[in-house]
């Protein structure tokens, strides 16, 4: 495939996924919020969520499912997809948040704090109020904005692709810099998921303050 068709197949690709936000644009909604998480299956680290509203024009080529890009590829879009948004924000819950409230709770809560950061990003920058929130598979109760859950719309809808990006990388970052602090578990490569490194690691170092205890109750009772 040549440059330019690549080019091509990419654009093409930016218009079937900007489908949700121009069906809305045609209704006359503008300011369109796309939240997504990242650390829902891991056995350590923070759920990370994010939301991305971005300009109708947006043209960025090659956003996609986080999950589908390289490192190199995400940090890249990353820095692309913040430049060119009208607004954006994140939420976290912890891991022992996590443990407490379970993951799909923590994973709400902290998308409802990505959706007021990027809602206040926008009207402080812009003077705009956001209008309706893109959801990957979940639905926000007490959302104070029309929503919509869009079951893998972080391969349908751009707004909620950049979502996904810029939450992934936060994330990562963030499994790194534990990886300095707790050494043996290889967080810098897993990101916290169960790779046999890590699970070698437990076995081996035992369980860190950012462990989800819940995620590990067989481990954690075989040991009691």
């Amino acid at each position: 495939m040549t440059k330019k068709e690549r080019e091509q197949m990419l654009a093409e690709k930016l218009e079937q996924m900007k489908k949700y936000e121009r069906d809305l644009n045609t209704e006359g909604v503008s300011f369109i919020a796309g939240v997504d998480e990242v650390g829902r299956g891991p056995l350590a680290g923070p759920v990370v969520t994010a939301a991305v509203i971005l300009p109708v024009d947006f043209d960025v080529l090659g956003v996609d499912d986080s999950k589908k890009l390289s490192d190199r590829k995400r940090r890249e879009l990353d820095v692309l997809i913040r430049e060119k948004a009208l607004a954006y924000g994140f939420g976290m819950r912890d891991n022992e948040t996590i443990d407490r409230i379970n993951i799909l709770n923590a994973t709400k809560e902290a998308m409802k704090d990505a959706v007021e950061e990027a809602a206040d990003m926008l009207r402080i920058k812009h003077h705009e109020e956001l209008q309706h929130v893109l959801i990957d598979a979940v639905r926000l109760d007490g959302l104070n904005y029309p929503e919509t859950p869009l079951v893998k719309g972080d391969q349908k809808s751009i707004s909620i692709a950049a979502a996904s990006i810029i939450a992934k990388v936060k994330r990562d970052d963030m499994m790194i810099a534990y990886a300095s602090k707790y050494p043996g578990y290889a967080f810098e490569k897993n990101k916290g998921y169960g790779t046999r490194e890590h699970y070698e690691g437990i076995r081996e170092h035992g369980i860190t303050p950012v462990h989800r205890r819940s995620f590990l109750k067989n481990i954690i009772d075989q040991e009691s």
